[in-house]
């Protein structure tokens, strides 16, 4: 039986996008992935998908609230931003809660190039950390 994980951020919108694409295709095997917000912004940033895509990741994300998730039990909780870590309601379901902090890249300013760097940049960080984290939990 795979293990869950459920990934947070504020606006469920890059970084909790990345993460739970992330996971699903390189830990798939023990692992499945979820992400939410906790203040959703309605839509997965178009740059994250594009990153996603290059690492050869096809992504069908919904930026969706923390609520939807109230009452599953996960074998971890993971926040990505530090507003979620600090804003996310107590976990009452099972799971061990955990920060792993990325800054975010939608909030870079400057050239198209600079912008499209800094979420590959997260993309990368994001499989490196929160991977291999999870990786290390097996």
């Amino acid at each position: 039986m795979k293990k869950r994980v459920l990934v947070l951020c504020t606006g469920n919108s890059c970084r909790s996008q990345m993460a739970e694409a992330l996971i699903n295709h390189d830990l798939g095997e023990r692992w499945q992935a979820f992400s939410a917000g906790t203040q959703p912004a309605g839509y997965v940033h178009p740059l994250a998908l594009k990153a996603l895509a290059e690492a050869g990741i096809v992504h069908e994300g919904e930026s969706k609230s923390v609520e939807q998730f109230y009452g599953q039990d996960f074998d971890v909780v993971i926040t990505v931003c530090d507003d979620a870590a600090e804003n996310c309601p107590v976990w009452l379901g099972r799971g061990k809660r955990v920060h792993i902090g990325f800054p975010d890249p939608a909030k870079v300013e400057g050239t198209d190039e600079e912008k499209w760097r800094a979420f590959v940049q997260t993309r990368d960080a994001i499989r490196e950390r929160v991977c291999g984290y999870l990786a290390g939990l097996e």
